[in-house]
C-alpha cells in the first residue's frame, strides 16, 4: 500500500512513518511539504491513500483536497491540528473521507487508514467486476421479445419488415453458430420421396 503524507512538519512525518512501519512492513510512504507538489504526486504516483494537513506553506490543505477531488476519488484523511467542528465539517464537505486531529494516537491513525485501505480494496474489486460485466455484455447478443415467423417457410421477420432464414437471423442476434444436419424423421421422409 502506498500512502502520501502531505505535511510540513518533519516531526509529524517521522511520527506517522514510525506508526506504520512498526505495524506494516509492506507500506510505502511518500511525503511532501507542499500542496502543489501533493496534487502532482496524486496524479503521477497514484498512491492508495493521502494523509493531508490543512496548514501547508504554499496552499492550504482544503484547496489541495478540492484540486484532488477534481480528478480522483482516492481516500483522503485530513490529519491536522485544527480540531474545531467547523474545520472538520468543512474538510468532510469538501470530500475528505475522514478527519484525524493532532496530536494523534498511532493506533487510531492505523485503524482509520485500514478503513481507507478496505475502501480502496472494495473500489478495485467493484471496478474489476464492472469491467468483467462490460466485457460480458459486449460479447453477449440476446434474443428477446416476439419473433414473427412464417408458418410455411419458417423465415423470421425483423424490425425493418425484412424476412430472414432462421439461422442467419439467430446468428445475428445471439452468440450462436449453426451446423446443418438432418433429423431421423426428415431423413425417413426424404428417403421415401427418393424411393431409397
Amino acid at each position: 500500500m502506498k500512502i502520501l503524507i502531505v505535511e510540513d512538519s518533519a516531526l509529524v512525518v517521522e511520527s506517522v512513518t514510525l506508526a506504520f512501519q512498526l505495524q506494516w512492513a509492506d507500506v510505502e510512504l511518500v511525503s511532501t511539504a507542499e500542496g502543489k507538489k501533493a496534487i502532482d504526486l496524486v496524479e503521477s504516483e497514484s498512491p492508495d491513500l493521502v494523509l493531508l494537513d490543512v496548514g501547508l506553506p504554499d496552499i492550504d490543505g482544503y484547496k489541495v483536497l478540492e484540486a484532488i477531488r477534481e480528478f480522483s476519488d482516492i481516500p483522503v484523511i485530513m490529519l491536522t491540528a485544527r480540531d474545531e467542528t467547523m474545520d472538520k465539517v468543512k474538510g468532510l464537505e469538501l470530500g475528505a473521507d475522514d478527519y484525524v486531529t493532532k496530536p494523534f494516537d498511532h493506533g487510531e491513525l492505523r485503524a482509520r487508514v485500514q478503513v481507507g485501505a478496505r475502501v480502496v480494496g472494495l473500489q478495485r474489486t467493484l471496478a474489476e467486476r464492472v469491467h468483467e460485466l462490460e466485457e460480458a455484455m459486449n460479447s453477449v447478443k440476446t434474443l428477446q421479445g416476439l419473433l414473427p415467423i412464417c408458418c410455411y417457410c419458417k423465415k423470421i421477420r425483423d424490425d425493418g419488415n425484412y424476412w430472414h432464414r432462421v439461422e442467419s437471423y439467430i446468428a445475428g442476434h445471439a452468440n450462436v453458430r449453426f451446423s446443418h444436419g438432418i433429423c431421423p424423421e426428415c431423413s425417413q421422409k426424404v428417403k421415401a420421396e427418393l424411393n431409397l
